[in-house]
């Protein structure tokens, strides 16, 4: 088992331990993104909302972010569309990426999906390039599924 694993197999235990008894989506979103990006120490971590035909800017740490993306637009978009984790080790390689900080190198995005809707998308972003691999992909869809 690798250190990255370890770090999200106890980021995953707090993330069930800090929603517990929690219902507040907004509160919710807030405290998992506080939570992975201090403990994976990623540059930004953040929620996306669906609005209608668009996702809005959520809970998020890090700096300034887009504050809405169309559907099918960028890694969010693309994500919500497709309801499948986009991960992308190069974000100048990606058709369409949405550059709201020229610092962004790599991203995932993870869909949150209740009831056979996507509902929000987990948004996540280095400033290095091949940040992302299958080990983050399988422990964020389960903090996804959990928040």
């Amino acid at each position: 088992m690798t250190a990255k694993e370890e770090k999200y197999i106890l980021l995953v235990k707090q993330c069930k331990a800090l929603l517990e008894g929690e219902s507040d989506e907004v509160a919710r979103m807030a405290n998992v993104a506080a939570l992975i990006h201090e403990t994976m120490g990623f540059w930004w971590t953040g929620f996306y909302r669906v609005q209608g035909e668009e996702l809005v800017l959520g809970p998020f740490q890090g700096p300034v972010a887009c504050s809405r993306i169309a559907f099918g637009r960028g890694v969010c978009g693309t994500a919500w569309k497709e309801r499948r984790t986009v991960i992308v080790p190069d974000v100048d390689q990606f058709p369409g990426h949405i550059a709201c900080s020229s610092a962004s190198r790599s991203e995932i995005v993870v869909p949150i999906i209740r009831d056979s809707s996507v509902v929000a998308v987990l948004d996540i972003d280095s400033r290095e390039l091949n940040t992302f691999d299958d080990t983050d992909r399988v422990y964020l869809e389960q903090i996804a599924d959990i928040i």
